[in-house]
């Protein structure tokens, strides 16, 4: 069924049907109805297991466990890269954004590259999936970008909260801490925004629908007392949730635009700051 409200610009401060869940929240509680005819959780698995032995895997320092939660990592920072670039490339809005508001979503398109290759030299492999889709309207109308922004922000937290959980070891699991303390960076900047939109482009933005499909007050934009799990315990929650965007079939399911797909296009990332640079998996 194509439920066209997801995500949508939801002016009234609430969501037009209070029993309505975004299709993540569905997702994530094991919905198949946005599965499509491809699952990536399995291809996951084959994609963990593609390059690399049992023996190899091992010699690598890294667990079966540990490659395929680095690769769903993989794949969640090529849809963030790809997002922040279209924001920056080809939404309108952007270019009335105040600089320090343009100046945050260009740092964080660096950022989540940055992520990307580190998660990538790790694992000996790039994502295997490279073309994204997202509901209509986005990139385009700053509700739902936002909206989506935020949502994937969310969903991104969690699935590092994974990683720390799940882990085979400290330094896997402080560097899963570490790069979810950024996407809690970019979850409170992307609110931050919502006010700053200007009038021309239906201004300003006073409430954002994250990962829970509630309509959330932007004051205060860092609105978190603590990190919010979204109760997944395990990374193939985080795949079946990011599901729709990475293939046509889910992303149809799920109302999104399917006429239209978003290349993933690497790049070397500049950090904005020496002292924020990773330097090793020990952190020092």
């Amino acid at each position: 069924m194509t439920d066209k409200n997801f995500l949508d610009g939801n002016q009234a401060g609430g969501p037009q049907n209070p029993d309505r869940r975004s299709f993540l929240k569905r997702a994530s509680l094991g919905s198949a109805a946005f599965a499509g005819s491809v699952a990536l959780v399995p291809l996951l698995k084959v994609a963990a297991s593609a390059t690399a032995t049992h023996s190899q895997t091992k010699s690598a320092g890294l667990s079966e466990s540990d490659r395929e939660i680095l690769i769903a990592a993989e794949i969640a920072e090529a849809l963030a890269v790809t997002t922040y670039s279209n924001i920056i490339n080809t939404a309108p809005f952007f270019g009335n954004l105040a600089s320090d508001d343009q100046g945050y979503l260009m740092a964080a398109r660096h950022e989540e590259m940055s992520h990307y290759l580190l998660e990538q030299s790790a694992t000996g492999q790039p994502s295997p999936f490279t073309k994204f889709y997202y509901p209509e309207n986005m990139f385009f109308d700053p509700q739902t970008t936002l909206n989506v922004l935020v949502t994937l922000e969310d969903a991104f937290i969690a699935a590092y909260l994974v990683g720390v959980r799940r882990f085979s070891t400290p330094d896997l699991r402080v560097t899963a801490a570490r790069i979810m303390g950024i996407e809690s960076d970019h979850r409170t900047l992307a609110r931050v925004i919502g006010p700053g939109i200007s009038e021309s482009d239906g201004g300003p933005i006073e409430n954002i629908t994250g990962f829970a499909g509630v309509a959330e007050s932007v004051d205060p934009p860092n609105n978190n007392g603590y990190e919010r799990t979204l109760c997944w315990d395990h990374i193939a929650q985080a795949v079946a949730a990011l599901t729709p965007f990475a293939d046509a079939n889910a992303a149809a399911s799920a109302g999104f635009d399917t006429s239209k797909s978003y290349d993933f296009q690497p790049f070397t990332p500049v950090l904005p700051n020496a002292l924020g640079a990773f330097i090793s998996f020990k952190g020092c």
